[in-house]
């Protein structure tokens, strides 16, 4: 149907634009005599498609105008809900809660958005004097009123009397502290509506926003990771860290941040809740005195923990169940900055009142939307944080892999910039609600392990567990090993494993420091079969691997007292993987020049010759070793332990 590809086109071009629509905000819809297709709760504009509207019958929406419901707002809400239902074609799709609006608009599109440039305007204290002046006295203004039925009846009083005055229908319907709704016969007459809209915001703006690059944060890896663990007595949550030059014109200056203290918009309030947590305390040891003392006092007070904190040095911090809410927080928190900023064109900003607040916060309506945002996996590894060295490729990223199935933040850390950015992005479309970053790794580099490990905090708040696994293998006998590449195994495979504790282990101090007494953090190295017992003409690898074991039992005595356990797992031979079957390079082409394997003629000579070897006679494979990382994570009665999985190979006396 023609119309409604219009519908979505129209929908995606506004949705996929952050200027309009944030967490999937807005409502479009389209209708003719009979039916209204509207946007369901839960769908998001950018990417909606058909599957995403929900349609009704207009005659049973009609009556809904004229029908007296109950005066007691809870069962009044109720009641609307279930004659929507009623209306309802799709019975598997729950309509916006706008679906009202949208019907009684008498033209064929509707489109309605929470754009920051209008909320500057409509959440300011000059709304409706402005409004007038930029757009004429026949701009059609809705003073601030509950969501619902009862700004539904707010809405159509308001067009009947500009019907009534100017005998025509209204193209855009301006709702302080809310939005807009633009409607239309065609989506390219309410593109020229919202474009000429937005033109002649522009033009009354009188400071812009401050640039978006992004800030340092004031040793973020010293402070985030402790309020992580302070906020996580329920559970584990996920903080995200985000700076600019926005935020720090709020962080900074304490005056600045009363103009963010109250919400703005319904949408503000879904994501955010009403209360924040604003920190200006110039040292990481006092801002954790005042983060130990407020956090607590807040959860009581409000029955919930904080979703924002806005620390001074740091910027701002959302607090949420999962990485995908994180976002969401510092997308619609950030945004109401903006509001605030360029609200100072119009007279300053003008904040919801506390009724206003209360109402929202307790709307059955806007705990849906709140409970449809909050995507749980309830994986094995659910909310945790997880590095993991050298996963771009190979038994790294198949780990990765494994471990983002169950529900864990992934930091995918490796110096191949290219390949890792492309599994991160082929590892999101695993995602619930749970994130993969990459970040450039050197592991011989303490430096590049420092940034690391703040890129991980700033993304997810924590590290719970550091996998290192990152390892080179370069087969030779005395006779072919050269000093150079002996020193290139050892400074990956054993230098690059404590430089790694030396730096991580700092961070799980800090979170185990102010952890429940049940929460233990993780170190684990991938190890080897080849630290268990000598390799033939492979001793560069062996001997590296056979000191890892001996780094794992000496990192895991002197970390214990913290909670953090240290263990290795020694896989077998992962023979599918590029490290052993690379055509170029993989081992089993340098074993068979390097002549490891007597009479060996070809490739599959050699591979043959190991299986062979293996009691279970296969290979091991990375959901075999997630299954020991996920072991070592659950339990807490073992540490410096080397856990072999390799098919019976090598067998542990």
């Amino acid at each position: 149907m023609k119309e409604i590809e219009q519908l979505i086109e129209i929908s995606q071009f506004y949705g996929r634009d952050s200027r309009y629509v944030i967490a999937g905000g807005g409502n479009t819809s389209y209708k003719n005599a009979d039916r209204i297709w509207v946007k369901a709760s839960g769908a998001s504009l950018a990417t909606i498609t058909e599957e995403g509207f929900a349609v009704l019958d207009r005659t049973k929406l009609r009556p809904m105008s004229e029908k007296k419901y109950s005066d007691d707002v809870a069962r009044r809400e109720e009641e609307v809900k279930n004659d929507l239902a009623a209306a309802t074609l799709t019975k598997d799709k729950r309509p916006s809660v706008e679906t009202s609006m949208h019907n009684i608009i008498e033209y064929a599109y509707v489109v309605h958005l929470h754009p920051t440039l209008v909320n500057a305007l409509m959440c300011s204290q000059q709304a409706e004097s402005d409004l007038k002046k930029l757009f004429g006295e026949k701009a059609l203004y809705v003073e601030y009123t509950d969501p619902g039925y009862v700004l539904f009846k707010k809405v159509e009083e308001k067009i009947k009397a500009f019907r009534a005055a100017y005998n025509e229908e209204p193209h855009v319907i301006w709702l302080q502290n809310h939005g807009i709704f633009v409607a239309a016969d065609t989506i390219e007459e309410i593109r020229n509506i919202y474009s000429d809209i937005f033109g002649t915001l522009e033009k009354s703006i009188h400071k812009t926003l401050p640039s978006d690059e992004t800030l340092p944060s004031r040793d973020v890896e010293k402070v985030i990771p402790a309020v992580r663990m302070m906020l996580s007595s329920g559970g584990l949550k996920t903080l995200k860290v985000r700076n600019n030059a926005l935020i720090e014109f709020f962080s900074e200056n304490v005056e600045n941040r009363q103009l963010i203290a109250k919400p703005f918009t319904p949408d503000e309030i879904v994501y955010c809740k009403s209360n924040y947590l604003f920190f200006d305390s110039d040292s990481e040891e006092t801002l954790l005195r005042e983060a130990g003392e407020q956090i607590p006092i807040f959860i009581e007070k409000y029955g919930y923990h904080p979703h924002v904190l806005l620390m001074k040095g740091i910027g701002l911090v959302a607090v949420g169940l999962n990485a995908r809410q994180c976002e969401t927080i510092l997308d619609v928190f950030e945004d109401a900055m903006k509001v605030a900023y360029l609200a100072q064109s119009f007279g300053g900003a003008h904040p919801m009142t506390q009724t206003q607040i209360d109402f929202i916060d307790h709307w059955e309506v806007e705990n849906y939307r709140r409970s449809v945002s909050t995507a749980t996996s309830n994986g094995r590894a659910e909310n945790k944080t997880i590095v993991i060295t050298g996963a771009a490729q190979g038994f790294g990223e198949g780990i990765a892999r494994c471990l983002v199935k169950e529900g864990a933040n992934i930091v995918v850390a490796d110096l191949n910039e290219e390949t890792g950015r492309k599994t991160a992005g082929e590892l999101n479309t695993l995602c619930n609600g749970n994130r993969v970053v990459f970040v450039k790794t050197d592991v011989t580099n303490i430096s590049s392990l420092e940034r690391l490990v703040q890129d991980a905090v700033c993304s997810f708040g924590a590290i719970d567990c550091y996998i290192s696994n990152a390892g080179v293998l370069r087969a030779g006998g005395l006779d072919e090993m050269t000093p150079k590449m002996f020193d290139f195994v050892t400074r990956i495979n054993y230098y690059g494993y404590f430089y790694g504790v030396k730096v991580v282990s700092r961070i799980l101090k800090l979170q185990t420091r102010f952890a429940p007494k049940d929460y233990y953090a993780d170190i684990i190295q991938i190890n080897s079969k080849s630290g268990l017992r000598g390799s033939k003409a492979n001793f560069a690898y062996a001997g590296g691997k056979f000191g890892g074991i001996g780094l794992t039992q000496s990192f895991a005595l002197e970390l214990a007292p913290f909670r953090i356990k240290v263990n290795s797992i020694c896989p077998g031979n992962f023979y599918e993987g590029p490290l052993w079957s690379n055509p170029e390079n993989g081992l089993f082409l340098q074993y068979l020049q390097a002549g490891k394997v007597p009479g060996a003629k070809t490739i599959e000579d050699v591979r043959e010759y190991y299986l062979s070897q293996v009691p279970m006679k296969k290979g091991c494979t990375p959901a075999d070793v997630t299954k020991g990382v996920l072991y070592l994570m659950e339990q807490c009665g073992e540490t410096g332990q080397a856990l072999p999985i390799t098919g019976g190979q090598v067998m542990l006396s």
